[in-house]
């Protein structure tokens, strides 16, 4: 059994390895599609949705 040592008293190197497998697993989870959606960022699809609905109100 190892001994406990406080994280502000360990080693460099120590303190290295223990945040690499702190930050290695995700736990099957992407970080990258967990990122929301920019609101101010262009959205082609609601741009014609939009547009569409405009068109629809003038027809009549």
């Amino acid at each position: 059994m190892e001994k406990f040592i406080p994280y502000e008293k360990l080693s460099k190197k120590a303190k290295r390895e223990q945040d690499a497998r702190r930050r290695k697993d995700w736990g099957g989870l992407s970080p990258v599609t967990r990122k929301p959606e920019n609101p101010r960022a262009y959205n082609r699809a609601t741009a014609r949705k939009r547009q569409d609905a405009d068109d629809r109100a003038f027809c009549f």
